[in-house]
């Protein structure tokens, strides 16, 4: 294990060398002048923190082992010579978990995972009961948001007569937001009785969740002449405001034909940037969606970027149970999975790609 971790040292150092010498770039009045430059050096330095202090964690602990086991060498008292081995072999354990840590560490890193994360929830088969609970999935992600520290934002949202969601965009801000929100992706399935049925019969249906990274101005650029504006009246409740004022945007992007609307801010302005956030984002996750797919190889292993056909969790109201069927995991405290409780099922997903990728590098 002592040769392992000395090799992972040699593997590690070029990332501690980069890490100080931007620990000291955005230091520099020059660079914090330059915006762009700042931020994409902070956000560089970012992605390898963890690699540069586990190094100088490991390095530390191999140089401890190599002490310790020359004083155990040179030492004649018996009881010294017990301490010295007990200490050793903790060193060793200590040595074999960083190891495990730093192989974790050196996975391939999917490089918007401390992005923000926007979530498209949207109704699909079940009609009306299906528009009910994607109101749940929304009250689900922003209490898990909340259990997380993150800052919720509603960009738009389609209501219905009696008060479900046909459709939901919504803004989740905090750092690595992104890195787990990624894994809802896909069809959510809910078992229930509606309040509408009679005859007490459970009826099926669906809701739709699309996670995508909330991109930077430097990852993306939409020229003007790709871009259509429309303004119009923001509909539901808000007052004399909704009724006089066009606050609402509607931002279509002409190439592609994707079209984002927010109505969230009774400024036009804030709309905009808003509904150009987003915008940003669609047209980054569509040309990641075409290049995925000609590595369709490749991409059966990226199960963080996996199908949104994909049937991933089915929610059985009169069982109280929660079944996610990617990792097979199964909770019984429904009400608690509806409330946020979400990183067992979350963390399952990560352990499943990490033993993936680490079987594909061993």
């Amino acid at each position: 294990m002592e040769e392992l971790g000395r090799e992972l040292l040699d593997k590690t150092e070029k990332s501690k060398v980069r890490f100080d010498e931007l620990t000291d770039l955005i230091s520099r009045p020059e660079i914090i002048a330059d915006n762009l430059e700042w931020k994409k050096l902070v956000k560089e330095r970012s992605s390898i923190e963890d690699i540069a202090n586990a190094h100088v964690e490991l390095k530390t602990l191999i140089s401890n082992i190599e002490n310790c086991e020359k004083d155990l060498q040179n030492e004649t008292d018996e009881e010294m010579k017990v301490l010295f081995q007990t200490e050793i072999e903790d060193l060793k354990q200590k040595i074999e978990q960083k190891v495990e840590d730093i192989k974790i560490l050196l996975l391939p890193k999917d490089e918007n995972d401390d992005s923000n994360a926007i979530l498209e929830i949207r109704s699909a088969a079940g009609g009306e009961e299906s528009a009910l609970f994607c109101l749940e999935l929304c009250r689900m992600y922003s209490h898990y948001a909340e259990k997380k520290h993150w800052k919720v934002e509603y960009i738009d949202m389609s209501e219905t007569e009696i008060g479900g969601i046909k459709e939901a965009t919504i803004m989740v801000r905090g750092k690595g937001a992104y890195s787990r929100l990624k894994y809802e992706s896909g069809v959510h399935r809910v078992q229930r009785v509606p309040e509408t049925e009679s005859q007490g019969r459970i009826h099926t249906s669906t809701s739709t969740v699309a996670c995508m990274p909330e991109v930077e101005d430097i990852d993306i650029e939409i020229l003007d002449k790709d871009l259509r504006i429309d303004v119009y009246h923001s509909g539901g409740a808000g007052g004399q405001n909704v009724n006089k004022v066009e606050t609402a945007i509607r931002m279509t992007y002409l190439p592609l034909n994707i079209v984002v609307t927010c109505q969230d801010e009774r400024s036009q302005l804030k709309n905009k940037e808003k509904a150009m956030a987003i915008l940003k984002s669609k047209i980054y996750d569509y040309y990641e969606e075409q290049r995925n797919s000609e590595y369709d190889a490749n991409r059966k292993s990226q199960v963080g970027r996996g199908n949104r056909n994909e049937r991933i969790r089915t929610y059985n109201y009169p069982q109280g149970r929660v079944t996610d069927h990617r990792v097979n995991v199964t909770s019984y405290d429904l009400n608690g999975v509806l409330n946020g409780d979400l990183d067992e099922f979350i963390d399952a997903m990560i352990l499943k790609e990490r033993t993936e990728l680490l079987q594909n590098i061993q």
